[in-house]
């Protein structure tokens, strides 16, 4: 396992073809700072245009906590002119998650606030043991969701509990978010990356070139008309019919052995 490390709040480990996405502000509850969301974004782009990279897995160094969302103590200290100049950074983080072109998977475990589960639902999927916490309570504190929630929550659990659950503030506990759709797998304590590693381990192992055209078709079709969404799936299917992958993939089946992927 190698470590790279994006400032001083972002390590990103590799796990053969899975790179690890660790927030590391362990004394802030890795609260999003100026410098760490600058971080999160470096640490995106990078990983997105490497292409031995199948898999994100974004995880905590905190034992009580995923992301507890902005550095709101760092916001008191600005003015309006700083918030204006700090919005781009603080978006680039999210951004950067939402826009990896393999797929992505949250770890979660504690608190998940705010900009913190905003940075979950940027994920493909989410993977939360029962100490997790999760909510979008930004109306309390006089602003709104701005790292996606108010468009990413609704995809996942429709419009009007997303309603419910931005307009009163509320903090969701583990069970009931895994009822209600806000995570996709529950865990017990503790297993969370443990979990989610795994399940980014078997993601890997398929084709590179099948994974990022998969995800792009998920993305740019969801919410389209069925004919446009099918038009949007014929183009992925297209870009990986007459790939590298494909073939080898059709061969591996044949000769009844594991696909060395070309990536191609």
């Amino acid at each position: 396992m190698s470590e790279e490390r994006y400032g001083e709040f972002v390590l990103v480990r590799r796990h053969g073809h899975v790179a690890e996405l660790a927030l590391d502000r362990p004394k802030a509850m890795n609260a999003v700072s100026t410098e760490m969301a600058r971080s999160v974004a470096a640490a995106c782009t990078a990983l997105g245009e490497d292409k031995d990279v199948r898999a994100v897995v974004v995880t905590s160094t905190h034992e009580r906590a995923f992301c507890v969302g902005a550095d709101l103590k760092e916001r008191n200290s600005f003015t309006d002119a700083d918030l204006v100049r700090q919005r781009p950074v603080a978006r680039g983080a999210y951004t950067g998650v939402l826009e990896l072109p393999v797929p992505t998977i949250a770890a979660v475990h504690g608190f998940a606030l705010g900009g913190g589960f905003e940075l979950a639902l940027s994920c493909d999927l989410i993977v939360a043991d029962s100490t997790a916490v999760v909510g979008l309570p930004e109306v309390s504190v006089g602003v709104i969701p701005g790292g996606g929630g108010t468009q990413l929550l609704p995809r996942r659990v429709g419009a009007a509990r997303a309603a419910e659950l931005i307009f009163t503030a509320r903090r969701v506990e583990a069970a009931e978010a895994r009822e209600l759709g806000l995570v996709d797998v529950l865990v017990e304590e503790g297993r969370d990356r443990e979990e989610a590693l795994a399940m980014g381990t078997r993601i890997a192992a398929n084709s590179p070139v099948g994974l990022r055209a998969a995800k792009r078709a998920l993305r740019l079709g969801h919410g389209l008309d069925l004919r446009a969404g099918l038009e949007v799936e014929d183009a992925a299917w297209r870009s990986v019919a007459f790939s590298g992958d494909r073939a080898e993939g059709v061969a591996a089946f044949n000769e009844k052995r594991k696909p060395e992927w070309p990536g191609e």
